[in-house]
């Protein structure tokens, strides 16, 4: 059974897969070079493995409480849930479930010295259904034409299914769904930010932000690594609006370097902002219900003669509705498929000291 990607946001072959090892899902990709992989047939495949259902590259810290302002940054998460008022939520929601609608488009952009080609494919409609219990159990089912791609969280391990690579692991522990950090959850957002780098101002959509920056350490970024993709760094990147307070902007940034036996590294660097807008009061607490994600993948190395090799694909989503405390939800919705749980108790196996 194969692991995610580092972070699952990659363009993957994953079509002929199912049974790989570890690490080889990368090295078809390589081999493909790229450009051939992204045809008609493949395209939705590789929109719903980078927008489908990302993970946020950082884990929850235990929750510090704030007693004094002692930096730009806890005043600037102050003002945010000051705005959002997500301080309601607290000790009184147990659980959010929401719906919405998805529209994937791929443009697609090959830059060299000398022209740049650009094409776009059909967009493709799907909707989505979130289920989160907190703080660190969730789950989502986002169907987009044809395929049904499905994530979750039981608080240990995080996981996805999709019809061509069936059910499979996320390395590096477990981690929010990115898809609730885009002002769908202020709580989550206030507490992954509390420990944020004061970046300065910045203007996104029109708006005077403050930004503030999160970067994965050295020990994270192993973890997310194997033998044949070497995540370099990662920065998370909020930009929480001057004016009202509320998060518009959510960048983060990657550098990852892969390499095949025998062959050439190549390098990769991806970057995923996604505009936040058109905040709701739901129960008193403001919810952002609609943005616009957009993926640049660019590709070089010594090997990639025609110079940087760069894509983009897009997604428009919109928040239907949303509810706290849902009836009926409980534990034994977050249970992983018996693969993954499976796998999961190998890793624990392996890891004890019986077996060092």
């Amino acid at each position: 059974m194969s692991r995610l990607e580092p972070l699952s946001e990659e363009p993957t072959n994953e079509e002929n897969n199912k049974k790989s090892k570890k690490g080889q899902s990368w090295r078809n990709w390589l081999k493909n070079q790229f450009y051939p992989l992204f045809n008609k047939k493949s395209d939705l495949k590789i929109l719903l493995s980078v927008l489908g259902c990302p993970l946020f590259p950082i884990s929850l810290h235990p929750k510090q409480p704030i007693v004094q302002v002692a930096s730009s940054a806890q005043y600037i998460i102050q003002h945010y849930t000051a705005a959002t008022a997500c301080r309601k939520l607290e000790g009184r929601v147990k659980s959010i479930y929401a719906i919405g609608k998805v529209k994937m488009v791929m443009v697609e952009e090959l830059a060299s010295s000398t022209s740049t080609a650009t094409t776009a494919s059909a967009p493709h409609d799907g909707c989505f259904v979130l289920w989160q219990m907190v703080p660190d159990k969730w789950l989502i089912e986002l169907v987009v034409t044809e395929h049904k791609v499905i994530a979750g969280s039981d608080g240990n391990v995080a996981w996805r299914h999709t019809p061509w690579l069936g059910a499979h692991t996320a390395k590096g522990g477990v981690r929010p769904l990115r898809r609730a950090l885009q002002g769908l959850d202020p709580v989550t957002v206030a507490a992954v930010f509390s420990t944020a780098d004061f970046m300065g101002e910045k203007r996104m959509w029109d708006e005077d932000c403050f930004a503030l920056k999160l970067s994965l350490g050295d020990t994270t970024l192993t973890e997310r690594s194997d033998s044949t993709a070497d995540i370099i760094k990662h920065v998370i990147i909020g930009y929480f609006s001057q004016r009202s307070g509320l998060l518009v902007h959510l960048e983060d940034s990657h550098l990852t370097r892969i390499q095949s036996p025998g062959a050439h590294p190549i390098y990769w660097e991806t970057i995923m902002g996604s505009r936040i807008e058109d905040y709701r009061a739901v129960d008193g607490v403001m919810i952002a219900h609609s943005g616009l994600s957009t993926v640049t993948l660019t590709r070089f190395g010594n090997n990639v003669k025609a110079g940087p090799q760069v894509t983009r694909m897009e997604e428009t989503w919109t928040i239907d509705d949303i509810v706290f405390n849902v009836p009926g939800l409980s534990m034994d919705c977050f249970i992983p498929p018996e693969e993954v749980r499976n796998e999961y108790q190998e890793d624990l196996d392996w890891r004890s000291p019986l077996h060092r």
